[in-house]
């Protein structure tokens, strides 16, 4: 089996392998910050994450896998089986997807239609708390376990921040909120305040994550805000956690550069306690594919009722309630005056609804009856009834059509066409990861 590891050189980070079961590219990159250095770069993939490194006191891994789930799965192998008293860094780069944190909403967080049009940017509910993040090749994810004895919201951060200013970024700081914040361009040029990099954390009995994403040089920071706003937002009252909204920017610093100075940073901080060099294992797809535990948490993460299901109890109203006063916007549809529908969700199964306001063909009768027939139809009964699951509805006119299947009457075609056209925007039915 081979073995890699990474060593600092004069010149920046070099993978070294053991046993002929490898391979290897390099790299060379022009220093961009005055360093007047060129950083070669040999990456050698190696085959398991064994338990023996797991073992040691200090770990460092880099994956080179863009997989969002599989990184995450790397990330939470990690956690569950390093040595109690070890401390480890992983520092990974994600293809394009919105992240959101373990107890979020993703009809509140995210903007699920504009995912769609965009087709190759994944949703992805990690395990750990927090708020919404976007990623993309442009950030450099870092993440750092250690036993729960030691764990300070700000002791890594800190660690990041000396990382930034050793590469020029001299405004970088940790603010009250535990992110990473800098002034201006990061370099005394300005004085507004910007967040280049958000913290989420996992406590466990025996050990404490920390990570975050950096924002270095991300093409696609113009359009971040567009997938962070739901169009539902001003529909729904959730219990969840919401994220706090920030300026953001990036600070313009190469990913191989910030990879090298926060895994100098980390030695520095723990390389003593384990009285030997630390190297660093570069991890891959095909390093972990076979690994059980990876391999299953690459399949819970991508999940449906992972990703939608986990969602805590929230409310959707189309008007204001008594619970949820707000202003609601003008429904931007041609539907009826006194439409209105409220639903309470669990786990993104209807609990309740009460839906009022649908014209009917049909059997002459009260509009009150149908309206009640129909959100009977869509609300969770007794505990041995299945909920309608929201995630699972693929298009709102076939759910209304189907609450009135076998009765004398129906929704009438143009209440139908305008209700569900508005719902289909506010939750889109064709999911993916």
């Amino acid at each position: 089996m081979a073995a890699v590891l990474l060593r600092n050189t004069t010149c920046g980070i070099r993978c070294l392998t053991k046993g002929p079961a490898f391979i290897s590219t390099t790299a060379t990159i022009s220093s961009s910050h005055g360093f007047g250095l060129l950083t070669k770069l040999r990456r050698s993939y190696g085959t398991t994450i064994s338990q023996d490194l797991l073992n040691k006191k200090v770990q460092v891994y880099q994956s080179t896998s863009k997989d969002p789930y599989l990184n995450l799965s790397i990330e939470h192998h990690l956690l569950q089986h390093s040595h109690p008293e070890s401390y480890v860094l992983f520092l990974y780069i994600n293809d394009p997807c919105v992240v959101i944190g373990r107890n979020q909403n993703p009809w509140l967080e995210v903007n699920l239609p504009a995912l769609q049009e965009a087709e190759d940017i994944k949703l992805v509910r990690r395990r750990s708390g927090g708020g919404t993040v976007f990623h993309d090749h442009g950030n450099v994810n870092w993440s750092v376990i250690c036993p729960p004895a030691v764990f300070d919201r700000d002791r890594h951060a800190e660690m990041v921040v000396r990382a930034l200013k050793d590469l020029g970024v001299t405004t970088a700081k940790v603010n009250e909120r535990h992110d990473i914040v800098i002034a201006g361009d990061g370099r005394g040029n300005g004085q507004d305040i910007f967040k280049v990099s958000g913290s989420a954390y996992k406590l466990t009995r025996l050990r404490s994550l920390h990570h975050g994403t950096c924002l270095l040089n991300s093409p696609r920071l113009k359009n971040i805000g567009k997938f962070l706003r739901s169009p539902g937002e001003p529909y729904i009252k959730a219990r969840g956690v919401e994220s706090v909204r920030s300026p953001i920017r990036n600070v313009d610093v190469d990913t191989e550069e910030f990879t090298k100075g926060v895994v100098d940073e980390f030695r520095a901080m723990y390389e003593e306690q384990c009285g030997e060099d630390v190297t660093v294992k570069c991890v891959g797809e095909e390093d972990v594919k076979n690994m059980d535990n990876i391999r299953k948490g690459m399949d819970e993460l991508t999940s449906i009722p992972w990703i939608y299901g986990q969602t805590p109890q929230f409310t959707f109203s189309s008007r204001p309630t008594e619970d949820d006063p707000r202003e609601r916007p003008p429904l931007d549809l041609d539907v009826q005056s006194d439409f209105n529908v409220q639903f309470t969700l669990r786990h993104g199964e209807i609990q309740t609804a009460n839906v009022s306001g649908l014209k009917y063909e049909g059997t002459a009768m009260d509009g009150d009856i149908y309206d009640g027939m129909i959100s009977q139809t869509l609300a969770k009964g007794s505990e041995d009834d299945s909920a309608v699951k929201l995630y699972e509805i693929k298009d709102w006119a076939t759910v209304l059509k189907s609450a009135t299947a076998g009765q004398a009457f129906k929704v009438s075609d143009s209440s139908l066409n305008s209700i569900s056209e508005w719902l289909n925007k506010v939750f889109p039915g064709n999911h993916f990861r």
